[in-house]
C-alpha cells in the first residue's frame, strides 16, 4: 500500500484531500453557519424568549392596569390612597409593616436609659426576672 503514495501525483493528491477536508472541517465547525456559530446563536435565541417571556407578563400587568384606570374608581382611588397618602375626611389611615412577623417580645422601662447601639438596658432593681 506505501508503494502507491511514492508517486509525486499520488503524494499530491493525498495532500490535496487532507487540505479539502481541513477546510470542509473548518466550515463545519468555525465557519459561516457551522455548529459552533450556531450553538451560540441558538443559545441568544432561548436568552432573548426568556426575556421576551417577562415583558409579556410585564405587559399583560400594565394592560390590566390601564384597563382598571380606565374603566374604574377603585384602581384610582388605589393608587391615591398608596402612592399620594390620600386620607379621606373622618377616616384613620393604619399602616402596618410585613418586614418581619418572628419578634421577640421585650419590655423596656421607660425611665431607664437604653444603648442605642447594642439595644441594652442597663439591670434594674425593680423588674422582676
Amino acid at each position: 500500500m506505501l508503494e502507491v503514495f511514492r508517486s509525486t501525483s499520488s503524494k499530491l493528491i493525498l495532500l490535496l484531500v487532507i487540505v479539502l477536508v481541513a477546510i470542509l472541517q473548518y466550515q463545519f465547525w468555525l465557519g459561516e453557519g457551522g455548529y459552533i456559530p450556531h450553538q451560540a446563536l441558538m443559545q441568544q435565541i432561548q436568552q432573548q424568549a426568556e426575556v421576551n417571556e417577562e415583558l409579556k407578563e410585564r405587559n399583560r400587568i400594565l394592560a390590566a392596569e390601564v384597563f382598571d384606570l380606565k374603566n374604574g374608581t377603585e384602581a384610582i382611588e388605589e393608587h391615591a390612597r398608596l402612592d399620594l397618602g390620600l386620607v379621606k375626611p373622618h377616616e384613620t389611615f393604619v399602616q402596618m409593616s410585613t418586614i418581619s412577623t418572628h419578634y421577640k417580645p421585650i419590655y423596656i422601662d421607660p425611665n431607664a436609659k437604653v444603648d442605642l447601639e447594642t439595644n441594652e438596658t442597663p439591670a434594674s432593681p425593680d423588674i422582676p426576672d
